[in-house]
């Protein structure tokens, strides 16, 4: 089960590739005050709002990406078995790109809008184990 987990990990932050390519260099210029800052959401939602949820999360990740220079990566996705079950694979240029995408006006909407349908939610910070790797995997996406 481990190893299907990391195995899990690995393909997200692939998948990941495509934001991550048109943000390096913006990226670069804000990991300078700070460590990459790398976290999976665990969200369970409640089975009356799945499909009002994904509609919201999938504009608020896709904003948050193309707006927000230190927001490298928002990828959601769901249990295929359990589309009641979502996880998200966040990645941040440092914790400051964090705490500024937190007072952004789509993520308070989001939050506003989704509070109700959220039944848990469990965010476990990460530590990458070859960080400097990473932006070799991202560019090999294009």
């Amino acid at each position: 089960m481990r190893l299907q987990k990391f195995g899990l990990l690995f393909v997200l932050i692939t998948l990941s590739a495509g934001s991550m390519a048109q943000k390096t260099n913006k990226a670069k210029n804000d990991t300078s005050s700070g460590e990459m800052m790398v976290r999976i959401a665990e969200i369970e939602i409640d089975s009356n709002f799945v499909d009002e949820y994904v509609a919201i999360l999938k504009e608020e990740s896709e904003a948050s990406v193309r707006l927000e220079p230190g927001v490298i990566c928002i990828y959601p996705m769901f249990l295929k078995e359990h589309p009641t079950q979502i996880r998200l694979l966040e990645i941040y240029a440092n914790k400051e790109a964090y705490e500024s995408h937190l007072l952004t006006p789509h993520f308070k909407k989001y939050k506003s809008a989704t509070l109700h349908m959220i039944k848990e939610l469990k965010l476990i910070e990460m530590e990458a184990i070859d960080a400097e790797t990473m932006p070799k995997i991202f560019r090999k996406w294009n």
